[in-house]
């Protein structure tokens, strides 16, 4: 049985300031993408997708893919407008991609089983591959789902707002997911919801979250692409950055009955980089697992 890991890398990351799926994070210069796909191969997948844009290829194969294409089967996909339905117009000025539905769809020529979906730029922890693959191993049911549950203390930053998915959890399944686009550290250790402007909502710090690591059967690509086209059709033309999201669609799967998501509990440390200055954090924190024998010298 094949397991693909998708790991999604096309987006622009606008509030970095650059690349940071590309910038080296590890002692030895080690990009994000490496520690995952590191990871998923020895937690048993056997095949990974990098979606990309096609002017990326020639950086994401030198940075990840060629330095795992004799333990893994290696594969690439474009995330462009050339994959959108041909009956869509672009709105002149577009450049951004149109989210992480999109993203998955690009992979979909290279899925045939269950897969599990990630952001490039999050490191996800050793033991969340291990329990996902375990999931998508023993997975038959085509509306059977899962995503890895964070706390949502652990996923905020000190130097910006964050977008987060807010889960609602009822007896270990995601009842619902609430896409939150600008929740705010505050300075005595409340977390907030701004999107809706001051005081902001607060927020309880062992909330679920999804940090986007799902699992899911290959069948549920074709309600993918259904939800993408619908996404399409309602589109506002004057809105150049609307995106179809994985937690949005996810939320309304659940809620029209075609799909029970799992969520799987890790106590695996979670980070990423949002802004530039949470860099030398991530570096950090990397290098002390090395130091604790997590990763050896070199992955």
């Amino acid at each position: 049985m094949n397991t693909t890991l998708v790991v999604m890398a096309a987006g622009i990351a606008s509030r970095y300031g650059g690349s940071k799926q590309t910038t080296g994070m590890g002692p030895h210069g080690e990009i994000l993408m490496e520690y995952s796909v590191h990871d998923a191969i020895r937690a048993g997948f056997n095949r990974v997708v990098f979606v990309i844009r096609p002017e990326h290829l020639k950086t994401v194969r030198q940075l990840c893919g060629d330095r795992f294409a004799d333990r893994i089967e290696v594969c690439y996909a474009f995330q462009d407008y050339s994959s959108l339905p041909d009956w869509y117009s672009v709105p002149e000025g577009r450049t951004k991609p149109f989210g992480t539905v999109h993203a998955v769809l690009c992979a979909r020529p290279y899925i045939d089983g269950a897969f599990a979906v990630l952001n490039a730029d999050d490191y996800y922890g050793v033991d969340s591959f291990q329990t996902m693959h375990a999931f998508l191993e023993e997975l038959r049911d085509d509306r059977a789902a899962a995503m890895m549950g964070y706390r949502l203390q652990n996923t905020v930053s000190v130097f910006g707002d964050v977008t987060r998915g807010i889960c609602q959890v009822e007896e270990g399944r995601l009842a619902g997911v609430e896409e939150v686009k600008k929740i705010h550290l505050c300075p005595d250790g409340r977390i907030v919801d701004l999107s809706k402007g001051e005081p902001g909502r607060e927020l309880d710090p062992e909330s679920p979250v999804s940090m986007n690591f799902w699992g899911f059967p290959g069948a549920l690509m074709e309600r993918f692409r259904g939800a993408f086209a619908d996404f399409l059709r309602k589109a506002d033309p004057e809105d150049l950055t609307a995106e179809c999201l994985l937690p949005v669609t996810v939320d309304a799967l659940i809620r029209a009955g075609e799909l029970s998501v799992q969520v799987l509990r890790t106590d695996a440390e979670w980070f990423g980089v949002t802004y530039q200055e949470d860099r030398p954090r991530v570096q950090q924190a990397l290098l002390a697992l090395h130091a604790q024998g997590i990763y050896g010298e070199r992955l």
